[in-house]
């Protein structure tokens, strides 16, 4: 329970554990950092600093939920916190992650409804996981607690306790996109996810334009009354491209509450991100990239993850059109596609997996000589120092993704370009697309936009690079992970 009194006031809720488990030698568990230290989950546990006895609640797997109960742990670093995790046999895990989230909520949020698969969603097991997650948080809360919930996985927590808790606050964060309103009214379950998030006090999400599609849909869908709208903040390019929105609605009031939707991206630890620049070990990964890879030439960089939405295969297309196109370049540049295999049950990501393998496969086979192979391609996660490393020593990074919620690698390749040059190409349909003014935005659906410019980015003078690369800088230094935090949890004030 909590670590003095019993009861938190301060919850959070992420599907996700703060730290990976393991065991050692002896079968004694172990709690190890996650592989990627930049992301939201160590600035989340950070919060418990300011939050003394905290609670964190996630899932664990066990193989049979009769007799089991939620696990309670103590955990004593960085601060004092509980982690109670809720158990779940690994067929709710599938039904309710791999499946339900996965195949019909995945392509939803993402403007794919061809991918939108209905079938083998099993709604029951989605709202039983919610609703023991909201129990689990109901039994900690101490009166007037603030509960965070972060994510679609947990869509209709927030109805399930303000249901049993009406005097708790509570804050949910939307990390993916949010659709028009004619996609999302797809799902067949979409009255009960508004009317879960309209229980909430505050709601975020990363741009305008996300906040502006769910405050439609909840006007038509459940007749929420939006307030005024109000010019964007200044953080937001409010004009030009796909996801810019000049004006933004503040709040919305359904049912006799007034809900505070907040427009609040999540930003990156530049300072960790220089810290990390300065020690040997990225250091040496540097060397090896300028021995092994980069040996003079020109290095673009592409980071993501194995998913129909990322834009990797368009992304594959253009650098062969461009392979055909200049044959003075054959030799001169290297492509870098990291890109991060899904879990195992994934099984809408296979075929993805498939065709950028053959791809890649079929350029290196068409344009590689003795002394140079144009695509160097990884499917495995990179540890996040090294990938410090390839940030540093990218001459571009190329981001294509058809539809991304925010885009954290952009955001990165900026804190670690500091005072230098290189090169953003950013998809227009990416969030970070309306915070990174000096990126050089494309289209991922259009072979000429893709076209122009990756060769914009090779051909581009060093000063206009370092003129650029300074605007991301600036930008993603006066918004850091901590700042969004902040803003989230100040939104109920």
């Amino acid at each position: 329970m909590g670590l003095s009194s019993g009861l938190s006031q301060f919850i959070i809720l992420y599907h996700r554990t703060p730290f990976d488990e393991s065991f050692n030698e002896s079968g004694e568990r172990v709690w190890r950092d996650q592989k990627s230290p930049n992301g939201i989950i160590p600035t989340l546990r950070n919060l418990f600093k300011d939050h003394p006895e905290g609670t964190w609640i996630a899932w664990r797997e066990v193989k049979q939920i009769e007799g089991e109960v939620d696990e309670e742990i103590i955990m004593k670093k960085p601060f004092p916190f509980s982690l109670i995790r809720v158990p779940l046999e690994k067929t709710e895990i599938s039904s309710f992650y791999h499946v339900t989230s996965k195949e019909s909520f995945w392509p939803i949020l993402h403007t794919f409804p061809g991918y939108f698969g209905i079938n083998n969603a099993n709604w029951e097991i989605f709202q039983n996981v919610n609703y023991r997650f909201a129990e689990a948080a109901c039994r900690i809360s101490a009166d007037q607690a603030t509960v965070w919930v972060h994510d679609y996985n947990l869509w209709l927590v927030p109805a399930y306790i303000r249901e049993k808790r009406p005097d708790l606050k509570i804050i949910f964060f939307h990390h993916t996109p949010f659709p028009g309103n004619d996609v999302f009214a797809i799902l067949p379950w979409r009255r009960q996810i508004i009317e879960s998030l309209l229980c909430c006090n505050s709601v975020g999400f990363h741009i305008p334009r996300y906040t502006e599609n769910f405050a439609r849909a909840a006007n038509c869908l459940v007749g929420a009354k939006k307030d005024n709208k109000v010019s964007v903040n200044k953080r937001f390019i409010s004009i030009g491209s796909a996801l810019t929105e000049p004006s933004v609605t503040e709040s919305i009031s359904h049912a006799g509450r007034n809900v505070k939707l907040v427009s609040s991206p999540v930003g990156t630890s530049p300072e960790l991100i220089r810290t990390l620049l300065d020690t040997t070990l990225v250091k040496d990964h540097i060397d090896e990239i300028n021995k092994s890879t980069k040996k003079g030439r020109k290095l673009i960089l592409s980071a993501s993850r194995v998913d129909y939405t990322k834009g990797n295969e368009e992304l594959l297309l253009c650098f062969e059109r461009l392979l055909e196109r200049r044959q003075d370049l054959h030799g001169k540049l290297v492509l870098m596609l990291a890109c991060v295999s899904a879990a195992n049950g994934m099984k809408i990501y296979e075929e993805t997996q498939r065709s950028i393998e053959e791809m890649a496969g079929r350029i290196n086979g068409r344009f590689s000589r003795i002394d140079w192979v144009p695509i160097r391609f990884s499917t495995q996660r990179i540890p996040y120092e090294e990938m410090v490393a390839w940030f540093r020593e990218a001459d571009i990074c190329w981001i294509t993704p058809l539809r991304d919620g925010l885009n954290l690698v952009a955001k990165e390749y900026a804190a670690s370009r500091k005072n230098c040059g290189g090169v953003l190409v950013l998809s227009e349909f990416t969030g970070a697309s309306v915070l990174l003014d000096g990126a050089v935005l494309t289209n991922p659906y259009s072979h000429k936009r893709m076209d122009e410019s990756i060769e914009e980015a090779i051909e581009m003078d060093l000063q206009e690079q370092i003129q650029r690369m300074k605007l991301m800088t600036n930008a993603v230094e006066s918004f850091t992970v901590n700042d969004w935090a902040k803003e989230q949890i100040n939104s109920l004030t």
